[in-house]
Formats: structure tokens, sequence, C-alpha cells
């Protein structure tokens, strides 16, 4: 017997699911809604039962056995909301996943799930001017870096929207691409997809691919992206993230690529790692290239963001694992702060800063408000079924190296100006330090000789806010 919250388009496409297929065993009692006007109506033959604020008054009177949310764009503050009512009342609820998640789907039972951690901190959907995107994406070439990885497939995935002639996948993570490659001519059989093993840092390898294939369109999100491994292992920061970068950018000049969008992040600012530091260095490299740009067509861009919810490494997953093993859940510090935004919501802003055209540019998104990682940790322990301390213990073991308590998304003397999207700042990029080409040069030849102690050196001479972390013990 299942309590449907929410009586709109959602809610009432399910009601006839569970009537059109009864083998699931899902029976419908009727809804919940908060809008007024819905209050005592019928909808699929179903009642509107009461507010929110009734679920455990109802799921008692009509012995309810679960709780479905579904509301995709619901606020996360709402969905908190009624997994808090459910579980005062003691019964099970499940969740339709956000907008962003059944954007192109068709909303069935097979896509309920458990409610995550992502679902309470889910903001209101953005709005997307769709017009302007689909012009520098349909019928277009485009080529996408860590094409595999979280935010790569997912750019992937929303690029697949606009009607791409063709997509190129380079990744050097064999088994992922290939796992990727297999699910999207499964779920897009009319487009083409061509994935290539492929490491940024080997030019000539790249120089073939943009010979046969002249992409018009390139996102950059191939990255090293762990803070502590990075700032143990400089040298692979170094070469994979600002000179395989450097790469792409030297191949789509060459090639004379239109468009090229860059994902950077907020540890770009005022970097105390050196994955941090190298994306700054990216950002640099993208600003000098676009100098060199001619067309009006041409936009050679970064986008700045923070941290996406559930990314391959990220807290969310470790602390999941750390729950399933019966804790303890390990915070760094009771204060670590972090943005954090959702995978599609993330990639699609990308998408539109990428539509702007404003050459040199770097696009900061709003990230909204930052989340303390001890709360993130209480929500998934309780999301679990247990409780802190009692259950799960939360053991705090200090800040890791190149970890900050907090990240910023600008520099004080970037001043944003707004951008045709309201989600989206745009800063002008600042001037490149002094003597960059030959402090790029010297810090390639620090990372080829895999000298951790002169890369560090050499970045906080290229960068002025810089703030390396205490000397480290280096294994090499």
């Amino acid at each position: 017997r299942v309590l449907i919250v929410g009586a709109g388009e959602t809610g009432t496409l399910l009601a006839r699911e569970m009537i059109r297929h009864p083998e699931a065993g899902m029976k419908p009692v009727g809804y919940l809604d908060d809008d007024s006007n819905k209050r005592d109506r019928t909808f699929v033959g179903f009642p509107v039962l009461g507010a929110l604020d009734d679920l455990p008054a109802v799921v008692k009177r009509r012995q309810v056995d679960e709780v479905l949310i579904a509301m995709p764009s619901a606020s996360g503050s709402v969905v908190r909301k009624v997994v808090d009512l459910a579980q005062k009342a003691d019964v099970r609820y499940r969740i339709i996943p956000g907008i962003y998640e059944i954007l192109s789907e068709k909303v069935s039972i097979s896509q309920i799930r458990e409610v995550d951690v992502e679902d309470l901190l889910r903001r209101a959907p953005v709005q997307l001017d769709m017009q302007p995107i689909a012009e520098y994406l349909d019928d277009q070439v485009v080529l996408v870096t860590g094409a595999a990885g979280t935010i790569g497939s997912e750019i992937v995935r929303q690029v697949t929207r606009f009607n791409p002639r063709k997509l190129i996948l380079i990744d050097h993570n064999e088994n992922a691409l290939y796992m990727m490659h297999l699910h999207l001519q499964r779920t897009y059989p009319y487009l083409d997809f061509l994935p290539l093993v492929a490491d940024i840092q080997r030019p000539e390898k790249l120089d073939r691919i943009f010979q046969r294939q002249t992409p018009d369109v390139i996102f950059h999100a191939a990255a090293h992206k762990h803070v502590p491994f990075m700032d143990l292992n400089p040298d692979e920061a170094i070469l994979n993230n600002v000179f395989g970068t450097r790469n792409m950018l030297d191949m789509a000049l060459r090639y004379r690529v239109e468009r090229f969008v860059n994902i950077s992040t907020d540890k770009a600012v005022r970097p105390s790692s050196v994955m941090g530091a190298s994306k700054r260095l990216a950002e640099y490299l993208v600003t000098q290239t676009a100098s060199r740009v001619n067309g009006s067509r041409n936009a050679f861009v970064s986008v700045r963001f923070g941290n996406v919810l559930g990314s391959n490494g990220s807290v969310i997953p470790i602390f999941k694992e750390q729950i399933r093993q019966g804790g303890p859940v390990t915070v760094t510090h009771p204060d670590m702060t972090r943005y954090f935004m959702s995978v599609p919501e993330a990639t699609q802003l990308v998408l539109q800063a990428g539509s702007f055209g404003k050459n040199g540019a770097i696009y900061i998104l709003d990230m909204g408000d930052p989340v303390r990682i001890v709360d993130l940790a209480y929500d998934l322990i309780r999301l679990s079924g247990l409780e802190p301390g009692e259950d799960i213990p939360i053991e705090f073991i200090g800040k890791r190296p190149g970890e900050k308590l907090y990240e910023e998304l600008r520099y004080e003397d970037e001043h944003p100006d707004e951008s045709d999207h309201e989600k989206i700042l745009v800063v002008r990029p600042q001037p490149l330090p002094e003597d960059f080409n030959d402090h790029l040069e010297a810090l390639l030849i620090a990372a080829r000789m895999s000298d951790p102690v002169r890369i560090r050196e050499m970045l906080c001479s290229m960068i002025p806010a810089y703030e390396a972390q205490a000397e480290i013990a280096y294994a090499y």
C-alpha cells in the first residue's frame, strides 16, 4: 500500500503505472500535496488525503506500507521534511529521481530508488536557454576528454540532446570507456560515438585524432583531481593537468576548433594544493590561448565550480562504504565545508556557459551555500536507518595534505559580472604572471624529472596566491 507524496504530473503518472503493472505489487492508496487547490480532489481514481504535514496520521489511518516521494522539482528542504515525517511514522520511503536525472527519460516504476543525500541537497531546477546551446552543438563534431569520468560522461549524456553529428570520447581508462560506450550504443543507437583510448599527455596521438576527426567543439574534463594524492605525486598532476591541457589547446588552435570549454574548479582559487595550482595554471593557459584566437565565432573559456555530489572518489561514496562496514565514518575537521552541486546541474550549466561565446572568459557557477562535511555524514548515517554516534561512530582525523577548511569560487580582485543566465557569473581573467612562458618550461623540466621540491618552488613563483602546505615527506 503506497502513499504518493505529490499529486502532480509525476505522481499521477506513477499511479497509472502501478495500475498498469499489478505484478509490481504496488497499490496506491492516495496522495499528499500542499497545494490547497488539490485538496479533496481525485486523480486517476485516488484521493488527495491531506498535506505533507498529515503524513504520520495518514500512514496510520490508511495502513500505508511505503511512502513514495514523487516531486522531481521539489527542493531539498521539502524532500528532507518528507523523509523526517516518514522516519517518525516508522514507514519505508523511496523517491523518484530529481528532474535532472529524468530529463530525457519517461517516468516509470523502474526509476523508483532509495532516498540519497543528493535528494536532501537538491536545488530548484535550472531553466536553460536551449536555443544558443543548440546553435553551437547541433550537427557538430564534439570531443570530450575524460569522457568516462563523472563530469565527462554526464557532458556526453547532455550533449546527446542537441543532435551532434559525432561524439568523440577520449579517456585513458579503458574499462570505464568500454562500459560507457556499450551503454551509449544501447541508449542512443541513432548517434555516432567514437571511443578512443588516449592520453592527453601524448601530443602525437592527439594530432592524429584531430587530423582525422577535425572536432568543432571541445569539452576538456580530463584531469587528475584527488587533492592529497596529487600533493604526494605532484609531477603527475603537472604533466596531466597543465601540460595535457596545453596539448589540447595547441591542437584546438592548430585545427581551428570553434569552441573550447575547460572544466576548472574552486580549488584553483588561492590554491593550497598542487591539484588546485595545476588547475589555476590550466586557466592561465586557456586565457593565453584565447588571446591568439581569431574569429567572431571562436571562444576559449574556463568554467569554474565546486564539488559534484557522488563523483568518483568523492566524500559521499567513501562515507557510504564506511557505513556499510559499520563505521567509523572519518571526517577531517568539524568545520570543514564545501560547495556541492549535482552532476547533471553542473554539466547543464557548463553547456550553457559554453554557448555565451565570450572568448577568454572564466565563468563561475552559482553553487549556493556551502555545506558542512560532518552534516553530510549525519545525513548519510540517518538515511541508512542508523543513528550517528550510537550505531555508527564519527571520527575526526585532521586535514590531509593540500586541504583547506573552506573553498572559494573567485579571487577578491575578480569582479564578477552577470551573464545571460542567472546561475552563471563571468569574470575577466587576471593578467598572466610575469615570465609565464619561461617559468612554464622550467616547470615542465621539473615535472619530467619527477622533482617534487622543484615543482613546489616553481608553483610558488608562478602563482602568487599559492599557499603551499607544510613540507611533505615524498617517496621519490
